[in-house]
């Protein structure tokens, strides 16, 4: 068990309540069907805001660098992201998204909303209130998060 951090947040407490959301938010039916590591790699893509190094994805996603090799090979033969030379580094490549790989996770996320719209309907006013008061906690926690991944 890990000590939490000062404050009143039970860090045990808030990862099986994450835990326990993503086994019903992951498994939500989507109009396009894609690998958890394709749409993984198109978000990352998407939110990184810039071409990416494979050795990044690897990183990132947690694949290893020949999963990640063929995963790239793969999207770029449909079109979801597109590979150019590193300029700084005649031997790398740089991955970056394309709008057809953008329009899957909007895809994504719009079946999403219209999934959890009948669940949050189905919430009292004041869990809407709790979780609308925790969103920007929630998102700052993310991009922390995501920082994190980014400089190991």
């Amino acid at each position: 068990m890990t000590q939490d951090p000062p404050g009143d947040l039970d860090v045990e407490q808030f990862a099986s309540a994450v835990e326990a959301f993503n086994r019903f938010f992951i498994r939500l039916p989507t109009l396009e069907a894609h690998s958890f590591t394709t749409l993984s790699v198109l978000d990352t893509l998407a939110t990184a805001g810039r071409p990416m190094r494979l050795t990044e994805l690897t990183k990132t996603e947690q694949v290893s660098q020949p999963g990640v090799t063929q995963l790239v090979t793969r999207l770029e033969r449909d079109g979801l992201v597109e590979r150019k030379p590193d300029p700084t580094d005649g031997r790398a490549v740089l991955v970056s998204i394309t709008e057809a790989g953008r329009r899957i996770g909007r895809s994504r996320h719009d079946d999403r909303v219209r999934h959890l719209a009948p669940v949050v309907a189905q919430l009292t006013d004041a869990e809407r209130a709790a979780i609308a008061r925790a969103l920007p906690a929630i998102v700052r926690m993310g991009e922390l998060g995501r920082a994190q991944q980014l400089t190991r």
